[in-house]
């Protein structure tokens, strides 16, 4: 028992350093928030947190450009290696859960048969995740998706287009199966 303590500790003061620092590089923090040993954002000041949001350990906020803006919302828990990697923005709205393992993009690259796919421009479109969202584990939601309000992916799924709010979708493109 004692040994969970510390390690809870631990890990208490870890999180509140890291807030500090990154706090410090213009990162915008809304109250008290639980930060794993997320992965160094590039452009910090592109990130929002809200009140009471989890990030665990692995996680990678990629802003792309400095337009970039990845808002997460209050009470939002993202799970163990997830990336967010963003161009423009990718929003997360309150009280959403993201399983470990999910990527959440808002662009490709625009390519040809005669060019290869990083030399063209990259295509954005805005993502943006519903409140009392569920993505189950190893989820990808693509560039231009909405995610309505309630709204549950399962595992392994790949949104390639916009979910209405209340629904279980899964698959790979991602499909409604039934209302919640």
């Amino acid at each position: 028992m004692f040994i969970y303590r510390a390690r809870k500790l631990l890990q208490s003061v870890e999180s509140r350093i890291r807030q500090t620092v990154f706090r410090c590089v213009g990162m915008r923090l809304a109250g008290k928030v639980w930060l794993g040993r997320i992965e160094w954002p590039n452009r910090p000041y592109c990130v929002s947190l809200g009140k009471g949001a989890m990030l665990d350990h692995g996680i990678t906020l990629l802003a792309t450009s400095d337009r970039a803006r990845i808002v997460i919302g209050a009470g939002v828990y993202i799970n163990r290696h997830t990336i967010l990697d963003v161009d423009e923005l990718v929003e997360l709205g309150d009280e959403t859960m993201i399983g470990p393992g999910c990527y959440l993009t808002d662009h490709d690259h625009a390519f040809t048969k005669d060019t290869a796919p990083g030399a063209g421009p990259l295509i954005v479109e805005p993502t943006r995740i519903g409140k009392r969202c569920w993505l189950g584990a190893h989820v990808t939601v693509l560039k231009g998706v909405t995610i309505g309000d309630g709204t549950v992916v399962g595992a392994g799924s790949v949104v390639t287009k916009s979910l209405p709010p209340g629904v279980l979708a899964v698959g790979s493109p991602a499909r409604v199966i039934r209302e919640l």
